[in-house]
């Protein structure tokens, strides 16, 4: 157990949404932040369910870009708006979080992976995180 598990602060998963979004050829260029939203909506029960392998309670972080920054936070999932790219702001949470707290990020973007784990988080499939809310 982590500082940050020992204090109840638990994991914090930070989610690449432009890359969990582009990660499934369904139709999301059409509406990017309808797409985001979706997923935002879908990963409200990882704060209370964790995810295999990232038991709660997890603090749900999305970062959001471009046309998908008027997507707002919702219970459980608090949404991060990039002023720029959203690697720049993905990098940024991980290494302004707290000491010892165990930080997982959701992204399949190679550059982006070595940047964070070499910031000290974890690293998560897309295809671990639900996609469909209920």
């Amino acid at each position: 157990m982590t500082t940050g598990e020992a204090a109840g602060v638990g994991l914090l998963l930070v989610v690449d949404a432009a890359n969990v979004v582009g990660s499934v050829p369904d139709g999301w260029w059409r509406d990017r932040a309808g797409a985001t939203a979706r997923l935002r909506d879908a990963l409200v029960p990882v704060a209370t369910e964790g995810l295999p392998g990232l038991p709660p309670p997890v603090e749900v972080v999305l970062v959001v870009e471009g046309a998908a920054r008027a997507v707002s936070g919702v219970a459980g999932v608090r949404v991060v708006a990039a002023g720029g790219a959203g690697d720049e702001a993905v990098v940024e949470l991980v290494r302004s979080a707290a000491l010892g707290r165990r930080v997982a990020v959701v992204t399949a973007d190679r550059v982006l992976q070595v940047r964070v784990r070499a910031a000290g988080a974890e690293l998560v499939s897309p295809r671990a995180v639900p996609r469909r809310s209920g």
